[in-house]
């Protein structure tokens, strides 16, 4: 797992004007059966009979800490290898897999251990099993020199596909200098790149052996299971593989640091940015949970100190956040913040001095921690919502049981957050706060130029798994309110938790009546405060009632969602319309919104995939067409700098009309509750007129043309290719859908086995129809080494027309991809938040009612015949747009030598350049 410092997906929030339902008194209980198989693997069984699906959750006490230096990255490559065939299945574990409509479908490495995990239906079970206790017990006979050296390539890419990211770099120098040479934390996860060229074969298998074995291991079973059934199952797929031999284990190692640090950085950055780390104690700490909440009062979101002062106050940040990583034997405690573009780091630097002095001396306010309870919890309950994948329930009782040995620890942890008083937190923050602070600055670079045993298992086949029972999407009822809103209301009662959507039919498209960004500065700013509560009450009331409210736009609508717990639902809803019906647009949001959408362009133009998303679309549709701003919505430097806050008014004004607007609510509720609800507050809002948006039909390229865009010094190549596509509402979308599967969409796709598997000049390789109302983009894109720019141009555009005419789609491709449609619908609508964006689909693209419920007989009486009607309607390899981002002096020759296009070179505008 690559830690993700961005700022955590800032939630709204806030204070004690509702009397909210206290985070003290919920209770989060995962009851469960644990066993030890004589072998010693560790068994636990959760049953959640919510969803015909099982969440299998593998964990082995292996990470990159049991390394060495001199030869890391061992546990990240056998994750990777893990996934490429064993001895009795040699092929990719995701042929097997997707084809089951597994979700939550993949595997992880951190320091401390490995894991793999799957939801899947349950009539799978069986085959997953089998799977999973193959790669545990009859791997190495398929490991040889050729797939280590496949696999090293992936994951060398992997790493270079890391660094190549603005503030990629500063990773590693955190890791190296928070933790002394000898610790086990004092490597990245991924490792080097020499060790990993410097691995024998004979060095990786002596790894497997040493930890891959059921001794070490612990298998969560949760979900559409009893514990009789799961251990019965387990005995037989993994009873008889051998121990592995007695490990020795770290217990705890802080290497706390008494002093202050500083490495400094350049980089190819458009703005500065300051990491300030301090070692804490590990996970499953009383101590380590007051930090935890101390995090979210310094940097949680918009009502915390830091964000405060450096983004709202002092105006001197664009973002700033706090992210704790509690491990095994030691955890770190993180601040990120990055100056405005052209700001002085300093002056960040100083601020946030200030505010972390202030917290170690006076402590958090009583309201301040009752705000940070309330977030952690709702946060846990969002999590066990679900039964799989990261912060599932399956997900805690593993990392408990391998980290403590008890697969109950996570509740010591939720008591000390729910019991933690002031004076606890001022505690925690003078011990670990006060002192030992490393920091890394990185800073943009100047303009240089880069120089140049046996068992009773059949092990000859994969067991087929049995038939699989249909999910039922729930029904959906309508109604509409007097002025025209139109209610859509899909009942789920298993959790306490209402999901409500606004969807306007306004999006980017709307911009062709306005300045282009101007959709999306809208919406930041439309929650910023309305004509009774500024910003930061608004974040502080939702916050302190345990809900959250986003707002966002994309092509076609611009949405304001609500995540309300049920006993707060009326307090909830009484801000969302506040925010829906007064925004005020205050100048000073107003403002500083626009400086965060002007600093996220320049992060746009310099991060290679955004690069390719904002000029594409200029040249499949045209500037003049609503699809043709940026795919990312925030419009130009020079636009979003010309925008008012009138213009803003004026957006709200035009586009917000009941009659133009639909509501769609997902959870505990029905629809004799929430429609009184609904009315009474929206009974303010009047109907009227609105502009139709027209987006007129365009008419492909009449010849392939290749856009070259200059990045000095990229390790790697963004590779795109694109060309229209019709629209999500037409005949053959299924057919396309599935079409596409095959092409670019799965894993085991041709283009991604091409690029990663086969070749390994990439990391992943994929082809998409991005969503759209109107005929819509078709992108294949590839990120690639740069020395091998040329051959992969070569390898997609060769992809691209061999399925039309000399290599059609075969029955078994065919029949990969149908499972995969169908087989992922029950794990794909297990949150409300999941079932709510498939609703706002239908209401976005105008699907057909029944959409859903015909959607799986549909995809399996798809024929290969149809596959090439798909392929014939979808591609035109003859009128593709390629645009490719990389290192123009070492690219170039080979891209025109190859002669695929007509050549042009574009700035990062996408003004073409002599």
């Amino acid at each position: 797992m690559h830690h993700h410092f961005a700022a955590a997906a800032r939630l709204i929030a806030s204070t004690a004007l509702v009397a909210a339902a206290t985070a003290q008194n919920i209770r989060i209980e995962i009851p469960y059966q644990k066993f030890v198989l004589a072998n010693g693997l560790t068994v636990i069984v959760h049953e959640d009979r919510k969803a015909p699906i099982v969440a299998v959750n593998v964990w082995y006490h292996v990470g990159s800490k049991n390394e060495l230096r001199g030869r890391t990255g061992f546990a990240h490559l056998f994750e990777h290898l893990m996934f490429n065939g064993s001895e009795h299945f040699n092929s990719d574990y995701f042929k097997v897999l997707e084809k089951l409509g597994a979700t939550d479908l993949n595997g992880t490495t951190s320091e401390d251990r490995t894991n793999y995990f799957q939801n899947v239906p349950t009539a799978a079970l069986d085959t997953v099993l089998w799977m999973e206790s193959d790669r545990m017990g009859h791997l190495l006979g398929v490991v040889d020199q050729a797939r280590l050296d496949e696999q090293r390539g992936v994951v060398q890419n992997e790493k270079r596909q890391g660094e190549n990211e603005p503030y990629g770099l500063a990773y590693n120098l955190m890791v190296e200098n928070s933790f002394p040479a000898n610790h086990p934390y004092s490597w990245p996860v991924i490792g080097y790149m020499e060790d990993l060229s410097a691995a024998t074969l004979k060095d990786v298998q002596d790894w497997f052996k040493r930890y891959y074995g059921p001794s070490n291991a612990t298998i969560v079973l949760a979900g559409d299971i009893d514990a009789q059934t799961a251990k019965a199952k387990v005995e037989k797929y993994f009873g008889h593989i051998p121990p592995g031999p007695p490990l020795p284990r770290h217990r705890e190692w802080i290497a706390k640091r008494n002093d202050s640090r500083r490495v400094v950085l350049e980089d190819r950055v458009p703005q500065a940015r300051l990491y300030r780390l301090w070692n804490i104690p590990p996970d499953y700490r009383a101590e380590t949970e007051h930090l935890r909440l101390l995090g979210n009062i310094l940097g949680g979101g918009k009502t915390s100190r830091l964000y405060k002062r450096l983004v709202y106050t002092d105006q001197i940040a664009t973002d700033a956040s706090v992210f704790l990583d509690p491990m095994e034997i030691a955890g770190v405690f993180y601040i990120e913040a990055t100056a405005k573009p052209g700001g002085d780091l300093a002056a960040v630097e100083k601020a946030i001095d200030e505010e972390v002095r202030n917290l170690v001396a006076n402590g958090p306010t009583a309201e301040e921690l009752k705000r940070a309870q309330t977030q952690y919890i709702a946060g846990l309950v969002r999590g066990v919502e679900r039964i799989g994948g990261f912060g599932g329930k399956s997900d805690l009782l593993a990392r408990a049981e391998v980290f403590t040995g008890n697969p109950d620890a996570y509740k010591a942890s939720i008591a000390a957050a729910q019991s933690a008083t002031v004076a606890d937190l001022k505690r925690a923050a003078n011990a670990w706060l006060a002192a030992g602070d490393l920091n890394v600055a990185v800073y943009p670079f100047g303009e240089l130029k880069a120089p140049a045993a046996t068992s009773g298992v059949d092990r000859s086949k994969v067991p087929e798994p049995g038939p699989v029972s249909d999910a039922e999407f729930p029904k959906l009822e309508r109604a509409t309110l007097a002025n025209g809103l139109k209610i859509i209301v899909a009942e789920r009662h298993a959790t306490p938790l209402v999901n409500i959507a606004l969807a306007v039919d306004a999006g980017y498209a709307a911009d062709q009546f306005a300045t282009p960004g101007t959709a999306k500065l809208a919406m930041a700013v439309l929650d910023e405060g309305t004509k009774t509560r500024t910003s930061l009450q608004i974040s502080e009331q939702l916050e302190s009632l345990g809900a959250r409210l986003g707002t966002s736009a994309n092509l076609d609508t611009s949405q304001v969602t609500l995540s309300a717990l049920k006993p707060n639902l009326d307090a909830s809803l009484e801000i969302f319309a506040d925010v829906i019906l007064n925004p005020a647009f205050p100048p000073a949001d107003f403002a500083r919104e626009q400086k965060l959408q002007l600093a996220a362009i320049q992060q746009e133009k310099v991060e290679p995939l955004s690069m390719g998303l904002r000029l594409m679309p200029a040249f499949i549709y045209g500037k003049q067409h609503p699809y043709g701003n940026p795919l990312t919505g925030s419009g130009t430097d020079k636009s979003v700098a010309s925008i008012t806050r009138d213009a803003l008014k004026k957006f709200h004004e035009t586009w917000f009309k009941p009659n133009n607007s639909t509501i769609v609510v997902v959870g505990d509720t029905t629809m004799a509750e929430i429609r009184p609800k609904l009315e009474k507050a929206f009974q303010t809002w009047s109907r009227g007129g609105f502009p139709k948006k027209d987006i007129t039909r365009v008419a492909h390229r009449d010849k392939p043309v290749l856009y070259l865009m200059d990045r000095p010094g990229a390790i790697q190549s963004m590779i795109f290719a694109a060309h229209i596509a019709p629209p999500r509402a037409n005949p053959d979308e299924i057919s396309f859908e599935t079409f596409n599967t095959i092409l670019g969409g799965a894993f085991i796709s041709r283009i991604n086995m091409n690029l990663r598997e086969d070749k390994h000049w990439s990391y992943g390789a994929t082809s998409l129809l991005y969503p759209g109302r109107g005929q819509r983009p078709f992108l294949a894109l590839a990120p690639v080494q740069t020395d091998k720019t040329r051959e992969s141009l070569v390898e997609m555009n060769k992809e691209l027309r061999e399925v039309l005419k000399t290599r059609a789609v075969t029955a078994e491709e065919l029949a990969m991809a149908q499972d995969n449609r169908v087989l992922r619908l029950p794990g794909s609508r297990e949150t409300n938040a999941a079932v709510l964006n498939r609703i706002l689909d239908l209401v976005q693209y105008n699907l057909p009612e029944d959409y859903y419920d015909t959607y799986a007989a549909k995809v399996r009486a798809l024929t290969t015949r149809d596959m090439a009607t798909a392929a014939e309607r979808l591609l035109q390899p003859d009128k593709l747009v390629w645009v490719v981002v990389g290192d123009r002096e070492k690219i170039e020759k080979g891209i025109r030598e190859l002669d695929v296009a007509e050549v042009h070179l574009i700035d990062a505008d996408g003004n073409i350049v002599k």
